[in-house]
């Protein structure tokens, strides 16, 4: 079983910069491939980044890709989502979600993760 929790959400301006942090609990945490999904009001889940077991590989949805940077710290069970430029349209609730993964490739399905977090709101307006 693993718990994620997600912070540093909130209120951002346009072009401004938010560091959303995901903390899991268990002593597996490096067994597990990372992804960050967002899901607007209105909308379905979307993927927005996820990285693999070691750190040493990412990928991004193309909405996000050159703005926002995920990594991981397995010493410490965290994995984090930079994200820079910010648009109105980044507005959503994002969540951190873990699968456990045998290999070091990376995934892009909500589908295929095992657990999430509970959310964190991201609002970018003036």
């Amino acid at each position: 079983q693993v718990q994620l929790v997600e912070s540093g959400g909130g209120l951002v301006q346009p072009g401004g910069s938010l560091r959303l942090s995901c903390a899991a609990s268990g002593r597996t945490f490096r067994s597990y491939v990372m992804g960050w999904f967002r899901q607007a009001p209105g909308k379905e889940r979307e993927f927005v980044a996820t990285i693999n077991r070691n750190g040493g590989r990412t990928h991004y949805a193309d909405s996000v890709k050159g703005r926002f940077t995920i990594s991981r710290d397995n010493a410490k069970n965290t994995v984090y989502l930079q994200m820079n430029s910010l648009k109105p349209e980044d507005t959503a609730v994002y969540y951190c979600a873990a699968d456990f993964s045998p290999t070091l490739g990376v995934e892009i399905r909500p589908m295929e993760y095992d657990y999430w977090g509970q959310g964190t709101q991201v609002t970018v307006s003036l």
